[in-house]
């Protein structure tokens, strides 16, 4: 049966950046055919002309759809369901779809619409991403514009009025399997560890809580977290179970910040590649690699060992302290019978440390 396509959900309140965040993905895709669902532009404005003139052969103008009735859980089948079916169906499908939700559309009800029988053995949530607005979260709000995000709301008949925006990012939080703190360039080293330690409070243990300027985020960070959101429902628990009444989007997402040209690089990422002797202990090894991931916060770590004594290599591949490891292929003749890793994780870790841990 063939691989089911990934998914990944992105949500955040206006202005955190979400619309940055995916545009730097697109132009970073590194030869991914990304598709987009956006619910939606609304009249289209600066960020949908900011994400069609991607402008790559790895994402055209075909790649990116809008859901235009708003409220996702309510109009699963008429109008969610047909468009996902029509992305898989394609001859040159898509590699991963990407959907942009509205902050004030809760990201639980779309998660289950990924159970729906038409497309549940065709894709699965990768994983859901949630961006705040680090300097906002910092100052006690949810968003730099709450006016905005008010007006927002009153704009779409559609949406629950009465439910606080507190309540709302909760949700969000508590859904999220990864959480972008942006616009970290604006807060200095002990707000940010505030701000994260605060917000890691309010999310479900193991999610991965990183920091980001411009949403400039590693696509390898991003994406391929292999979650399977959909069948783990239960843990993301929802404050409001009306889910009719505002799961809903109807906006221009005014994501764009001020210092827009700014060409941000991955300076808030680093990784780099380890070679060890061949191992003799596949699980012990495995175990060993999530003990390091938890003492030094890496995001991710992938690569391929040599088991002595196994002709094929292990390959090996880590989100956070979830380790995958399977026998991939014989080693080639001629290639070198060693462990060759890569460790990626937000800037600063500790790379001696690390890699005394994993070569011990």
């Amino acid at each position: 049966m063939p691989a089911k396509t990934p998914a990944t959900i992105v949500t955040g309140f206006l202005g955190a950046g979400k619309t940055t965040l995916i545009r730097h993905m697109l132009e970073n895709a590194d030869g991914r055919r990304i598709a987009l669902i956006i619910n939606e532009f609304g009249d289209l404005g600066v960020d949908g002309d900011l994400l069609k003139g991607c402008g790559d052969e790895t994402c055209t103008e075909d790649d990116i759809m809008e859901l235009s009735n708003g409220c996702i859980c309510c109009t699963v089948a008429e109008d969610f369901i047909p468009t996902m079916e029509a992305l898989l169906e394609r001859e040159n499908a898509p590699d991963h779809i990407v959907i942009e939700t509205s902050g004030l559309a809760l990201p639980q009800p779309l998660v289950r619409a990924f159970n729906w029988p038409g497309i549940s053995t065709k894709v699965t949530v990768d994983g859901v991403v949630t961006v705040v607005d680090g300097k906002a979260v910092h100052e006690g709000l949810f968003a730099s514009n709450l006016a905005a995000i008010e007006a927002q709301r009153k704009a779409d008949e559609n949406l629950d009025h009465e439910t606080p925006l507190s309540e709302l990012f909760e949700d969000q939080l508590a859904c999220a399997d990864m959480i972008v703190v942006n616009k970290s360039d604006l807060l200095s080293n002990d707000e940010l560890t505030n701000t994260t330690t605060g917000i890691k409070s309010g999310a479900r243990d193991g999610v991965q809580v990183v920091q980001s300027t411009m949403g400039a985020l590693p696509v390898d960070v991003l994406l391929g977290q292999g979650i399977g959101a959909e069948a783990d429902l239960d843990a993301r628990h929802e404050v409001h179970h009306h889910h009719h009444d505002h799961d809903d989007d109807h906006h221009h997402d005014d994501d764009h910040d001020h210092h827009h040209h700014h060409d941000h690089d991955h300076d808030d990422f680093e990784s780099f590649v380890l070679t060890r002797p061949e191992i003799t202990d596949a699980t012990g090894f495995a175990e060993q690699i999530a003990d390091t991931i938890r003492t030094h916060g890496i995001l991710r770590l992938k690569g391929f060992a040599a088991v002595s004594g196994k002709p094929m290599r292990l390959a090996i591949q880590a989100v956070g302290p979830r380790v995958d490891t399977y026998f991939d292929q014989p080693f080639a003749s001629g290639d070198a019978r060693e462990t060759r890793l890569v460790v990626i994780g937000q800037a600063g870790l500790d790379r001696a440390a690390i890699e005394k841990a994993l070569i011990a």
